[in-house]
């Protein structure tokens, strides 16, 4: 795809009953009252995202992100960064942009069926829900079949953060886009900024050289499309992407497992993506494999299971290399 489709004044009277009005103190008005104005804007609105489709180039103006520090549950220490989500808001027109890229973008992943059927994240017709009952289903087939089964969560910091912007447009040329519609994309993601307002005080606009934008619209489906390829690494050793499955031999599991989980580390130091020990854990058998963050080590928390023979993990976690690498034994209470 080298250009993406002009609007009709009609599109834009659906994308605008669609995009949900957010409040960002850039917009010149509210956006509930241009939602509510919809069809006498119709035209402006579809001469300034036609000039922006045609000439591959997103307005500066609309690349501005005002963040706000938002308490994560009213007990928790107000001093203590961490506890904090930061909302990010982008301009209406925007958004409004966005949508307009993100269906056609959507539909050309749907005709080249680029994404893996077990990526559930940010798709439509997918969800938590449909992972958790493929995950379970999973499980079971393999306890019926006296297999051992590996489940592996790991969590990402900061993900959206610090996605590389030369590593995600040569995604995006490789599965097909090109020309002006990979010129848009690449408008899109440079040039961003942004500032942090708290109360009546706002920062100073600061530069964001990586990562895709907060509270974007486009963002959830180019983050997919970055992370497709660790589908691949994973599938590389037999493994699934949502159920880690092995054969009945557990001492084979774990040094399945080792080698996977290397190849997903050096794949995530590549893609200039970081591992969230904290909140990393490989639930197993009667045990809950729990990093502890502070003493830099795995703990095996043990759940209510009953009495007899289990396999029981010892994990240990590399710092210098960021590898997880599993060993067990087999115990008998």
């Amino acid at each position: 795809m080298d250009s993406f489709q002009l609007v009709q004044p009609d599109d834009v009277d659906k994308v605008l009953g669609a995009v949900r009005a957010t409040t960002c103190i850039l917009d010149p008005c509210p956006s509930w009252l241009i939602k509510l104005a919809g069809g006498g804007l119709a035209d402006w609105f579809t001469g300034i995202i036609n000039a922006s489709l045609q000439q591959g180039h997103v307005p500066s103006c609309l690349k501005k992100a005002i963040v706000r520090p938002i308490l994560k549950k009213a007990t928790l220490d107000s001093l203590l960064l961490n506890n904090y989500w930061p909302i990010s808001n982008l301009p209406f027109l925007g958004k409004v942009m966005e949508r307009v890229v993100a269906s056609q973008l959507q539909e050309f992943l749907v005709e080249t069926d680029y994404l893996d059927s077990s990526q559930s994240g940010f798709r439509p017709g997918h969800g938590t829900e449909m992972a958790l009952v493929t995950l379970v289903d999973d499980l079971r087939r393999e306890l019926d079949r006296g297999s051992a089964s590996l489940l592996v969560l790991l969590d990402i910091s900061s993900a959206f953060d610090t996605i590389d912007h030369g590593i995600l447009l040569g995604r995006l040329s490789r599965m097909g886009l090109g020309g002006i519609a990979l010129q848009w994309l690449r408008s899109f993601l440079e040039g961003h900024s942004q500032m942090v307002k708290l109360g009546d005080t706002c920062s100073d606009p600061w530069p964001l050289t990586c990562g895709v934008p907060q509270g974007s619209i486009l963002s959830p489906m180019l983050f997919n499309i970055y992370m497709k390829p660790l589908g691949e690494v994973i599938q590389g050793f037999g493994v699934r992407c949502h159920l880690y499955s092995f054969p009945p031999n557990s001492k084979e599991a774990a040094q399945t497992l080792n080698r996977c989980l290397a190849a997903v580390s050096n794949w995530m130091r590549a893609n200039k993506l970081k591992l969230n020990p904290d909140k990393t854990e490989v639930p197993y058998g009667k045990y809950a494999v729990l990093w502890n963050f502070k003493r830099h080590k795995w703990r095996t928390k043990e759940k209510n299971m009953p009495r007899g023979r289990h396999v029981k993990p010892t994990l240990t976690f590399h710092l210098e290399t960021d590898i997880l690498t599993v060993e067990e034994h087999v115990g008998q209470e």
